[in-house]
Protein backbone atom coordinates (compact mmCIF):
# COMPACT_ATOMS: atom_id res chain seq x y z
CA UNK A 1 0.00 0.00 0.00
CA UNK A 2 1.58 3.26 -0.93
CA UNK A 3 -0.21 5.96 1.07
CA UNK A 4 1.25 8.65 -0.68
CA UNK A 5 -0.21 7.38 -4.04
CA UNK A 6 -2.00 10.47 -5.52
CA UNK A 7 -4.88 8.40 -7.67
CA UNK A 8 -7.06 9.94 -10.21
CA UNK A 9 -10.98 11.30 -9.42
CA UNK A 10 -11.79 8.17 -11.87
CA UNK A 11 -9.62 5.42 -9.10
CA UNK A 12 -11.30 7.18 -6.13
CA UNK A 13 -15.12 7.28 -7.23
CA UNK A 14 -15.38 4.29 -9.79
CA UNK A 15 -18.40 2.16 -8.29
CA UNK A 16 -19.34 4.81 -5.73
CA UNK A 17 -22.92 5.70 -6.35
CA UNK A 18 -23.51 8.23 -3.59
CA UNK A 19 -20.28 10.17 -2.47
CA UNK A 20 -22.92 13.02 -1.78
CA UNK A 21 -21.69 16.05 -1.67
CA UNK A 22 -17.94 16.81 -2.66
CA UNK A 23 -14.96 19.29 -2.02
CA UNK A 24 -11.74 19.11 -3.96
CA UNK A 25 -8.57 21.96 -3.34
CA UNK A 26 -5.30 21.37 -4.57
CA UNK A 27 -2.66 23.32 -7.17
CA UNK A 28 -2.04 22.18 -10.79
CA UNK A 29 1.07 19.88 -11.68
CA UNK A 30 2.63 22.65 -13.63
CA UNK A 31 2.42 24.63 -9.78
CA UNK A 32 0.79 27.60 -11.82
CA UNK A 33 -2.91 27.07 -10.30
CA UNK A 34 -5.05 26.48 -7.45
CA UNK A 35 -8.31 24.89 -7.79
CA UNK A 36 -11.27 24.11 -6.42
CA UNK A 37 -13.81 21.77 -7.25
CA UNK A 38 -17.53 21.69 -5.81
CA UNK A 39 -20.36 19.23 -6.56
CA UNK A 40 -23.57 18.13 -5.17
CA UNK A 41 -25.48 14.68 -6.28
CA UNK A 42 -28.89 13.86 -4.99
CA UNK A 43 -31.34 10.93 -4.61
CA UNK A 44 -34.79 12.71 -3.84
CA UNK A 45 -36.37 14.91 -6.41
CA UNK A 46 -36.17 17.52 -3.76
CA UNK A 47 -32.09 17.29 -4.19
CA UNK A 48 -32.40 16.46 -8.26
CA UNK A 49 -34.61 19.71 -8.43
CA UNK A 50 -31.36 22.47 -8.68
CA UNK A 51 -28.39 23.41 -10.73
CA UNK A 52 -25.52 25.74 -10.43
CA UNK A 53 -25.64 29.74 -11.03
CA UNK A 54 -23.12 32.12 -11.00
CA UNK A 55 -23.46 35.49 -10.08
CA UNK A 56 -20.20 37.82 -9.96
CA UNK A 57 -17.57 35.75 -8.11
CA UNK A 58 -20.05 33.82 -6.23
CA UNK A 59 -21.39 30.13 -7.25
CA UNK A 60 -25.00 29.56 -5.75
CA UNK A 61 -27.30 26.44 -5.43
CA UNK A 62 -30.68 27.12 -6.99
CA UNK A 63 -33.99 25.75 -7.91
CA UNK A 64 -34.01 24.59 -11.48
CA UNK A 65 -38.18 24.38 -10.84
CA UNK A 66 -39.97 26.32 -9.06
CA UNK A 67 -42.96 24.27 -9.25
CA UNK A 68 -41.57 21.34 -7.69
CA UNK A 69 -39.61 22.43 -5.07
CA UNK A 70 -40.71 20.97 -1.51
CA UNK A 71 -37.91 22.09 1.20
CA UNK A 72 -35.15 24.84 0.06
CA UNK A 73 -33.74 24.89 3.56
CA UNK A 74 -30.90 22.51 3.22
CA UNK A 75 -30.41 22.54 -1.01
CA UNK A 76 -30.07 26.41 -1.66
CA UNK A 77 -27.18 28.20 -0.45
CA UNK A 78 -24.20 30.14 -2.06
CA UNK A 79 -21.84 27.51 -2.14
CA UNK A 80 -18.39 29.38 -2.85
CA UNK A 81 -17.69 32.65 -1.92
CA UNK A 82 -14.51 34.91 -1.86
CA UNK A 83 -12.88 37.80 0.81
CA UNK A 84 -10.18 39.55 0.42
CA UNK A 85 -7.49 37.23 -0.21
CA UNK A 86 -9.61 34.27 0.73
CA UNK A 87 -11.92 31.97 -0.82
CA UNK A 88 -14.79 29.95 0.82
CA UNK A 89 -16.51 26.85 -0.62
CA UNK A 90 -18.90 24.98 1.29
CA UNK A 91 -21.74 22.39 1.12
CA UNK A 92 -24.14 24.45 3.19
CA UNK A 93 -25.22 27.92 4.44
CA UNK A 94 -22.30 28.04 6.64
CA UNK A 95 -20.37 29.45 3.70
CA UNK A 96 -21.95 32.63 4.88
CA UNK A 97 -20.96 31.99 8.67
CA UNK A 98 -17.48 31.66 7.93
CA UNK A 99 -18.11 34.92 5.78
CA UNK A 100 -19.46 36.76 8.30
CA UNK A 101 -16.89 35.57 10.72
CA UNK A 102 -13.97 36.54 8.57
CA UNK A 103 -15.31 39.63 8.29
CA UNK A 104 -15.45 40.36 12.09
CA UNK A 105 -11.73 39.48 11.96
CA UNK A 106 -12.79 35.84 13.22
CA UNK A 107 -11.56 32.82 11.82
CA UNK A 108 -12.64 29.57 10.22
CA UNK A 109 -12.61 27.66 13.40
CA UNK A 110 -14.23 30.24 15.05
CA UNK A 111 -16.93 29.97 12.60
CA UNK A 112 -17.42 26.28 12.68
CA UNK A 113 -17.29 26.00 16.18
CA UNK A 114 -21.15 27.85 15.82
CA UNK A 115 -21.80 24.89 13.51
CA UNK A 116 -22.82 21.20 13.50
CA UNK A 117 -23.89 18.21 10.56
CA UNK A 118 -27.05 19.46 8.93
CA UNK A 119 -30.63 18.42 11.14
CA UNK A 120 -31.38 16.10 8.61
CA UNK A 121 -32.27 12.86 10.32
CA UNK A 122 -31.21 9.67 10.30
CA UNK A 123 -28.68 10.67 7.71
CA UNK A 124 -27.24 13.87 9.79
CA UNK A 125 -25.60 15.17 6.70
CA UNK A 126 -21.83 16.42 7.70
CA UNK A 127 -21.15 19.94 6.65
CA UNK A 128 -17.99 20.24 4.75
CA UNK A 129 -16.00 23.41 3.89
CA UNK A 130 -12.88 24.67 2.50
CA UNK A 131 -10.83 28.12 2.85
CA UNK A 132 -7.95 28.81 1.20
CA UNK A 133 -5.47 32.26 1.21
CA UNK A 134 -3.90 33.11 -1.30
CA UNK A 135 -0.46 35.20 -0.20
CA UNK A 136 2.81 36.26 -2.17
CA UNK A 137 1.76 34.37 -5.08
CA UNK A 138 1.26 31.20 -3.43
CA UNK A 139 -1.78 29.80 -1.52
CA UNK A 140 -2.44 27.54 1.54
CA UNK A 141 -5.84 25.74 2.50
CA UNK A 142 -7.48 24.64 5.40
CA UNK A 143 -10.59 21.77 5.27
CA UNK A 144 -12.89 20.53 7.97
CA UNK A 145 -16.04 18.39 8.21
CA UNK A 146 -18.52 18.71 11.37
CA UNK A 147 -20.34 15.32 11.91
CA UNK A 148 -22.37 13.28 14.02
CA UNK A 149 -20.86 11.35 17.00
CA UNK A 150 -23.74 9.01 17.67
CA UNK A 151 -26.29 7.26 15.41
CA UNK A 152 -29.14 9.30 17.28
CA UNK A 153 -27.52 13.31 16.17
CA UNK A 154 -26.63 14.04 19.64
CA UNK A 155 -23.00 15.43 19.39
CA UNK A 156 -21.29 16.85 16.74
CA UNK A 157 -17.44 16.04 16.08
CA UNK A 158 -15.27 18.79 14.11
CA UNK A 159 -12.48 17.76 12.37
CA UNK A 160 -10.09 20.20 10.84
CA UNK A 161 -6.93 19.58 8.26
CA UNK A 162 -4.13 22.15 7.43
CA UNK A 163 -2.25 22.26 3.93
CA UNK A 164 0.50 23.34 1.93
CA UNK A 165 -0.12 23.24 -1.64
CA UNK A 166 1.68 21.10 -3.42
CA UNK A 167 2.00 20.75 -7.23
CA UNK A 168 -0.53 18.20 -9.06
CA UNK A 169 -2.00 17.25 -5.43
CA UNK A 170 -5.30 18.06 -4.06
CA UNK A 171 -7.32 17.12 -1.53
CA UNK A 172 -10.88 15.58 -1.61
CA UNK A 173 -13.52 15.69 0.95
CA UNK A 174 -17.45 14.17 0.47
CA UNK A 175 -20.50 14.09 2.49
CA UNK A 176 -20.91 10.51 2.51
CA UNK A 177 -18.78 7.08 2.34
CA UNK A 178 -21.20 5.37 0.15
CA UNK A 179 -25.03 4.69 -0.77
CA UNK A 180 -27.28 3.27 2.07
CA UNK A 181 -30.25 3.50 4.60
CA UNK A 182 -29.18 5.61 6.75
CA UNK A 183 -26.33 7.15 4.54
CA UNK A 184 -22.85 6.40 6.10
CA UNK A 185 -20.93 9.71 6.24
CA UNK A 186 -17.26 10.02 5.35
CA UNK A 187 -14.65 8.28 7.35
CA UNK A 188 -10.97 9.23 7.91
CA UNK A 189 -8.71 12.49 6.31
CA UNK A 190 -9.30 13.94 3.29
CA UNK A 191 -8.35 11.69 0.38
CA UNK A 192 -5.33 12.32 -1.92
CA UNK A 193 -6.44 12.93 -5.74
CA UNK A 194 -4.67 14.01 -8.53
CA UNK A 195 -5.14 18.13 -10.28
CA UNK A 196 -4.64 18.42 -13.91
CA UNK A 197 -2.96 21.27 -15.46
CA UNK A 198 -5.78 21.75 -18.00
CA UNK A 199 -9.10 23.02 -16.28
CA UNK A 200 -11.34 21.68 -19.56
CA UNK A 201 -9.93 17.49 -18.57
CA UNK A 202 -10.19 18.00 -14.96
CA UNK A 203 -13.73 18.59 -15.36
CA UNK A 204 -14.97 16.49 -17.59
CA UNK A 205 -12.90 13.42 -15.78
CA UNK A 206 -14.79 14.29 -12.60
CA UNK A 207 -18.02 14.77 -14.34
CA UNK A 208 -17.60 11.14 -15.63
CA UNK A 209 -16.40 9.68 -12.54
CA UNK A 210 -20.03 10.58 -10.99
CA UNK A 211 -22.46 8.17 -10.57
CA UNK A 212 -24.79 9.21 -13.99
CA UNK A 213 -28.08 8.63 -12.47
CA UNK A 214 -27.44 10.69 -9.04
CA UNK A 215 -25.05 13.42 -9.97
CA UNK A 216 -26.53 17.03 -10.24
CA UNK A 217 -24.21 20.06 -10.91
CA UNK A 218 -20.14 20.40 -10.83
CA UNK A 219 -18.25 23.66 -10.56
CA UNK A 220 -14.55 24.00 -11.18
CA UNK A 221 -12.64 27.33 -10.60
CA UNK A 222 -8.77 27.51 -11.33
CA UNK A 223 -7.50 30.57 -10.06
CA UNK A 224 -3.67 31.74 -11.46
CA UNK A 225 -1.10 32.40 -8.82
CA UNK A 226 0.64 34.63 -10.84
CA UNK A 227 -1.77 37.03 -12.24
CA UNK A 228 -5.28 35.77 -10.47
CA UNK A 229 -7.00 35.41 -13.05
CA UNK A 230 -10.08 33.29 -12.58
CA UNK A 231 -10.98 30.84 -14.90
CA UNK A 232 -14.42 28.63 -14.56
CA UNK A 233 -16.77 25.50 -15.58
CA UNK A 234 -19.75 24.21 -14.61
CA UNK A 235 -22.17 21.60 -15.83
CA UNK A 236 -25.68 21.04 -14.73
CA UNK A 237 -27.26 18.08 -15.56
CA UNK A 238 -30.88 19.88 -15.50
CA UNK A 239 -30.17 22.52 -18.39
Amino acid sequence: MNIYEIPSAHQILRGNRYPGRGIIIGKTPDGENAAVCYFIMGRSANSRNRIFAQEGDCVYTRTFDISKVEDPSLIIYAALRSFENQLIVTNGDQTDTVYDALSAGKSFEDALAQREFEPDAPNFTPRISGLLTFENGDFSYKMSILKSGDPEGCFCNRFFYYYTAQPGLGHFLHTYDCDGSPIPPFQGEPERIAIDDNIDSMTENLWQSLDSENKISLYVRYVNLKSGEITNRMKNKNN
